[in-house]
């Protein structure tokens, strides 16, 4: 054993404590209450700061039984892991992070050869922090390449964009932060999204493209892409009107390629310009991101794109932020890692086979009608049967959240205001089992239901809790 001698100084500089490490007085935790909406004048426990805060957190909704929401709730316990040790890394710090933007780099590139962008390494993309954000930059690409071609008539001529009235609500932004006029297609009768003869009917000289929309969020349906590309090559051919089309594949990009695989949607269309998805709806990972992609370079102007000189590193960027955690890109790629092709096909037809499941039982019930089955999108919507009077959507929803299911119930837009429905998505980690459960409660809830003498609920519009 080696021998060490005493240091014959004394100590000439104190050691540096993180101050979190400094001791707190313990009792000031357990006889004051600190406040609620401004800085407490000292420092708390950690364990009391922590406790303070899960209390509160308790009185949320269960994730994993919210029936409303298309965010992943679950993912596996090595996802957190890799997560945690990346939360500290901003993915804006390329040039310091190498090996986070290299991962970022190879999702796009996966994004690429699952869309089937004729050449995958010609096409350009990006992570965001959510499909909100890709589609704004796809927007945003969109009405370069419009204003580029129109030089001579913008600003005087007013742009426009067309889609379907059940687009997310990221598009009504879009159009306002951006200036476009939004033209919607209404919904008709049983048709709720768009229609592509009546979507080319809406467009002229100064449409700057149309939105597609694979998997509606009203009721989970795909919009019909090659149908629109088609009425769009008609409406060229007649008028000399060259319409892009972008795709919002928020949820169902990261579904047809592994459960549809004969769907033509996406860039082997030749209309189709870009397209996005949310990484964390059913691309399996938590909040918060999102990809867009564009079928090559020509797709999106180069003016939109900065280059920055960022700590040491020139880094091409195209963004509405720029610090955010390279965690959700890190699991991302994990994802991708450990699913690959057979494994994405396997989780997603599990959540369809729940989904149609699900909504079968529900219809075998009798007292509801479906509009969907969970055979695009894994997401149904049903409403309460024609001769159903003593209660609505709106008493179903109330009352399965006093069993803790959160299930929205909404009214439909313009057009179909009449209608009023409840929606369910099947996610990863929604499985047969609580789909059993969610069975044994509603149908318990029933023999009081019917026995109301009408429905509770006064204020439709106040009641609507729907949720994108």
């Amino acid at each position: 054993m080696p021998l060490h001698q005493g240091h014959d100084k004394p100590d000439e500089r104190p050691m540096s404590v993180n101050p979190f490490f400094g001791e707190t007085n313990p009792v000031s935790g357990m006889v004051e209450a600190p406040p609620k909406h401004r800085l407490p004048a000292g420092p708390l426990a950690p364990m009391t700061a922590y406790q303070i805060v899960h209390d509160e957190l308790m009185l949320d909704g269960n994730s994993r039984l919210n029936l409303a929401t298309f965010v992943t709730t679950w993912m596996e316990p090595q996802a957190g892991v890799l997560m945690a040790e990346c939360r500290d890394k901003n993915m804006i710090d390329k040039d310091e992070y190498p090996r986070t933007a290299e991962l970022e780099r190879r999702c796009v590139a996966m994004l690429a050869d699952l869309w089937n962008a004729p050449d995958p390494a010609a096409a350009v993309g990006c992570s965001t922090t959510g499909s909100s954000e890709a589609c704004m930059l796809a927007g945003m690409a969109l009405k370069r390449r419009w204003t580029q071609r129109n030089a001579d008539r913008y600003p005087a001529a007013r742009p426009n964009l067309v889609m379907g009235v059940n687009v997310q609500v990221c598009w009504d932004k879009f159009c306002n932060f951006w200036e476009v006029e939004p033209r919607l297609v209404p919904m008709e009768g049983d048709r709720f999204h768009l229609d592509p003869k009546a979507a080319a009917e809406l467009c002229d000289e100064n449409t700057i493209g149309v939105v597609g929309i694979l998997g509606s969020t009203f009721d989970g349906s795909y919009e019909p892409i090659a149908e629109l590309c088609a009425a769009l090559d008609e409406l060229q051919e007649r008028t000399g009107l060259d319409i892009p089309v972008h795709v919002d594949g928020a949820s169902g990009a990261m579904i047809a390629p592994f459960l549809d695989e004969d769907l033509v949607w996406d860039f082997r269309l030749p209309r189709v310009s870009s397209i996005n998805t949310s990484g964390h709806k059913f691309g399996l990972v938590y909040p918060g991101v999102g990809w867009a992609l564009w079928r090559s370079e020509a797709e999106l102007p180069e003016e939109l794109v900065f280059r920055v000189n960022y700590l040491g590193g020139n880094m091409p960027t195209f963004a509405l932020n720029f610090s955010r955690p390279g965690a959700q890109v890190v699991a991302q790629y994990y994802t991708f890692l450990r699913l690959g092709r057979e494994g994405y096909r396997a989780v997603q037809q599990t959540t369809r086979d729940v989904a149609r499941g699900l909504a079968d039982r529900i219809e075998a019930l009798g007292d509801f009608t479906l509009l969907t089955r969970g055979d695009e999108l894994p997401v149904f919507a049903f409403t309460t049967a024609p001769e159903v009077t003593a209660y609505d959507v709106f008493d179903v929803s109330r009352r399965m959240r006093e069993r803790g299911w959160l299930l929205p119930a909404y009214t439909f837009p313009e057009n179909r205001e009449d209608l009023s429905v409840l929606r369910v998505v099947c996610r990863n980690g929604f499985s047969t089992d609580l789909a059993e459960l969610f069975m044994e409660d509603l149908s318990s809830l029933l023999p009081e239901l019917r026995q109301q003498s009408g429905p509770l609920t006064r204020d439709k519009s106040g009641a609507t809790s729907f949720h994108h």
